[in-house]
C-alpha cells in the first residue's frame, strides 16, 4: 500500500470550495489531504476575474468573518475595488473586488502550503472507499487508495465535463484540462441521484489590441475597501476596468452561428445560469434590445489578458471572432482563445443534511457546484462550512449550522438543502428575508464570536470585534446624546435641501432624515466631529446604521425570533409522513423525500403549506 498515512479529512479539488474546506479543517486540528488533479490550478477563476459583487460580496465578508480565507487573499490580489449600491440602503452595499487572476492562485496555494496539517497529492480521483454505508477514504486513477475519517466532494464542473464550442464537443473540466470520470456512476450505484448542469465563460482577448479611448471608463473607488476585517494592507492604486456595448451589426454576425449553436440545436441538455446568459441567448431572448453592456476587465497587475465579460458563448470560434471585431474599441482586437460552454454532472442538494453531509454515505460531504451552485464565493462557503463540520464529526462534536437570520451562508445552504435547485443557484440579497440584518459590514459581530469559539477565527479577530463594539456603542450614545441648536445647524439644511429645526434637537434626530449622513453632518458641525474623532470609521459607519435604522432593525430581530420559534421543534428521527393523511400528497411526498431536522426546516420545503405545517406541529406537540 502507498502512503498508508490515514486522514481525518480528504478534499477532492482545489478550488474555491476545496481550497477553504482544507483550509478550515486543517487549522481546526484535522490531519488533511488535498488531492487536486493538477497543483498548477489550485484556486484557479475559471471565469471571471473578479470577487464579490451583489450578495456574494457580503458571502466572502462571512466567510473571512469566520475565519475563512478568501477575502485576505482577495486583499492581497485585487487590483480594484467598488463598493456597489451606495446609492441604496445598507443592506444592499456589497464589496466587489477585480483580482489578478495568476496572484489570486499563487497567493491560495502559498496560504495552504504554509498552513500545517496540509498534505497535498496531484492526481485524479476515480472512486469512493465506502464501507458498510459511510465513507472511509478514496481510490486514485494509479490506484491507489488514501483512507480518511471523512471526505469532502469539490469537484467544481469536472465530473464528466464535456466542453461545447460551436460544432465541436470535447472531455474536460477547463480549457485544456482533463475531465474526472467514474465518480459519477458511483455515486449513482450507491443510490444518488444526478443531473446535468451548463456554464459558460466568454473570449480572452489582447489588451494591447484594443481601443480605450472608444470606451467608458469604469475607476474603482476613489478611497477603496477591503474584504477583511483583520489589517490586509490597503490598495495603493487601481488598474479602471472598461464598459463598451454590442450593436445590431454584432448582433446579426452571432444569429449567422445559431444554426451551429450547441444550445439552440439541443445539443447541451444541461440548464444554465439564468442570471448570466450567453450573448446568443441574450439576443434571442431580449430581441428588442439593440445592445448589450459589454464589462472590459483586466486579468491582473502585468498580464494584457482581458476578460470580455457579457460576451458569454459557445458559438463557433469564428462567428465569436467577427462578432467580437465590431463592438466599440474591439476593431482590430487578438483572441487569445475562444469562449465556450461546459455541461458537468451534478447531485441536486436536497440529498445533503444541513451540515452538507450525504445522507446516503456519512461522512462523505459535498461543496460547491457539485451541489449546483455557481460562483466563487457560493462554492467558497459552501467549502468552509463542509470543513468545520468534517472535522467537527470525525472528532466527536456537535454539527455547526448557519440560521437564515444569521448569515447568506445560512441562506444558501438552506435553500439548496430543503428546496433543491434545477438551475445553476446564484445569491441575491432578495433571497434573505432578513437582508438588513445580515449587511456586509456586521459580518464581524454576526459571525466571528462563533469562528472564534469554533477555533477557527483568531484572537486578533476576536479582540478586533470587541473593540468595534465598544467602540460602536460609545459613538450610538453621543448620537443620541448630543445636542444641536437651530442657529447652528439651520444653514447647512437649507444647502442640503432638508427642513429647518425650530428648537434644539439631537443628532441622531437629524441622522434619521432621508439624505443626511454622518461624515457630512459631523463636517458642518465642529463640537460632534471633534466628539468622534476618536472612534474607528468603521465603528462610525456601524452607529450610523444602527440608529437611523433603528425601528427596521428591531422588527426584523422580532421576525427573526419568531422564525427561531419553529427551528426549536426538533423533528426526532425519521418520521413516516405517509402515515399522517391530514397532510396534503404533495408534502407527504418531499417530508419523506427531504427528512427535515426541525419545523422550521419543513416549513421552508417547497410544497409545504402553511396548513401542512399546523398538521405538523399538532403531531408534534403529542
Amino acid at each position: 500500500m502507498f502512503q498508508q498515512e490515514e486522514y481525518d479529512v480528504i478534499v477532492v479539488g482545489a478550488g474555491h470550495a476545496g481550497c477553504e474546506a482544507a483550509a478550515a479543517a486543517a487549522t481546526l486540528g484535522s490531519k488533511v489531504l488535498l488531492v487536486t488533479m493538477n497543483m498548477n490550478t489550485i484556486a484557479q477563476m475559471s471565469c471571471n476575474p473578479a470577487m464579490g459583487g451583489v450578495a456574494k460580496g457580503q458571502i466572502v465578508r462571512e466567510v473571512d468573518a469566520l475565519g475563512g480565507l478568501s477575502g485576505i487573499i482577495t486583499d492581497k490580489t485585487m487590483i480594484q475595488f467598488r463598493m456597489l449600491n451606495r446609492s441604496k440602503g445598507p443592506a444592499m452595499w456589497s464589496p466587489r473586488a477585480q483580482s489578478d487572476r495568476m496572484r489570486f492562485a499563487e497567493e491560495w496555494r502559498l496560504a495552504l502550503e504554509q498552513t500545517p496539517n496540509v498534505d497535498f497529492w496531484q492526481e485524479a480521483v476515480t472512486g469512493l472507499l465506502v464501507e458498510d454505508g459511510v465513507c472511509v477514504g478514496v481510490k486514485t486513477q494509479l490506484g491507489i487508495e488514501y483512507r480518511a475519517k471523512s471526505v469532502v466532494l469539490t469537484n467544481g464542473t469536472f465530473l464528466n465535463g464535456l466542453i461545447h464550442i460551436g460544432e465541436k464537443q470535447f472531455g474536460g473540466g477547463r480549457m485544456a484540462e482533463k475531465g474526472s470520470t467514474g465518480l459519477t456512476e458511483q455515486l449513482l450505484e450507491l443510490g444518488f441521484e444526478a443531473g446535468r448542469m451548463k456554464t459558460g465563460t466568454p473570449p480572452r482577448v489582447d489588451g494591447r489590441s484594443l481601443d480605450y479611448s472608444k470606451m467608458e471608463e469604469q475607476p474603482g473607488d476613489e478611497v477603496p475597501g477591503k474584504f477583511s476585517y483583520l489589517d490586509t494592507p490597503a490598495l495603493p492604486k487601481q488598474r479602471p476596468c472598461y464598459i463598451t456595448y454590442t450593436n445590431p451589426e454584432v448582433h446579426e454576425i452571432l444569429k449567422e452561428g445559431f444554426e451551429k449553436s450547441p444550445m439552440f440545436q439541443g445539443r447541451i441538455k444541461g440548464l444554465g445560469p439564468r442570471y448570466c446568459p450567453s450573448v446568443e441567448d441574450k439576443i434571442n431572448r431580449f430581441a428588442d434590445k439593440d445592445r448589450h453592456q459589454i464589462f472590459v476587465e483586466p486579468e491582473g497587475w502585468s498580464t494584457v489578458e482581458v476578460y470580455v465579460n457579457g460576451f458569454s458563448s459557445s458559438l463557433p470560434e469564428d462567428v465569436q471572432y467577427r462578432a467580437l471585431r465590431k463592438i466599440a474599441g474591439f476593431e482590430n482586437a487578438k483572441m487569445f482563445r475562444p469562449g465556450y460552454a461546459i455541461e458537468y454532472d451534478f447531485f441536486p442538494p436536497t440529498q445533503l443534511l444541513p451540515t452538507l453531509e450525504t445522507k446516503r454515505v456519512a461522512n462523505l460531504y459535498f461543496a460547491g457546484q457539485i451541489n449546483g451552485t455557481t460562483g466563487y464565493e457560493e462554492a467558497a462557503c459552501q467549502g468552509l462550512m463542509a470543513g468545520i463540520n468534517a472535522h467537527r464529526k470525525v472528532h466527536g462534536e456537535a454539527p455547526f449550522v448557519l440560521s437564515r437570520s444569521q448569515a447568506y451562508i445560512g441562506v444558501l445552504i438552506d435553500d439548496l438543502v430543503n428546496k433543491g435547485t434545477d438551475e445553476p443557484y446564484r445569491m441575491f440579497t432578495s433571497r434573505a428575508e432578513h437582508r438588513l440584518l445580515l449587511r456586509q459590514d456586521n459580518a464581524d459581530l454576526r459571525l466571528t464570536p462563533l469562528g472564534y469559539e469554533l477555533g477557527l477565527a483568531s484572537e486578533e479577530r476576536m479582540q478586533l470585534v470587541r473593540e468595534k463594539e465598544q467602540q460602536t456603542q460609545a459613538v450610538a450614545k453621543i448620537l443620541k446624546s448630543f445636542g444641536i441648536e437651530a442657529a447652528d445647524i439651520n444653514g447647512w439644511l437649507t444647502e442640503i435641501g432638508s427642513a429647518e429645526i425650530s428648537e434644539k434637537t439631537r443628532a441622531v434626530n437629524l441622522l434619521r432624515r432621508p439624505g443626511v449622513e454622518l461624515p457630512a453632518l459631523a463636517a458642518a458641525l465642529p463640537g460632534l466631529a471633534l466628539a468622534l474623532a476618536p472612534y474607528r470609521p468603521d465603528a462610525l459607519e456601524q452607529a450610523e446604521i444602527l440608529v437611523k435604522y433603528e425601528a427596521y432593525l428591531e422588527k426584523e430581530h422580532q421576525q427573526a425570533a419568531r422564525m427561531q420559534e419553529l427551528e426549536n421543534f426538533i423533528i426526532q428521527g425519521r418520521l413516516d409522513y405517509q402515515a399522517m393523511p391530514a397532510l396534503s400528497h404533495e408534502a407527504r411526498e418531499k417530508l419523506l423525500k427531504i427528512q427535515p431536522e426541525t419545523l422550521g426546516q419543513a416549513s421552508r420545503i417547497s410544497g409545504v403549506s402553511p396548513a401542512d405545517v399546523s398538521v405538523l406541529m399538532v403531531y408534534l406537540g403529542r
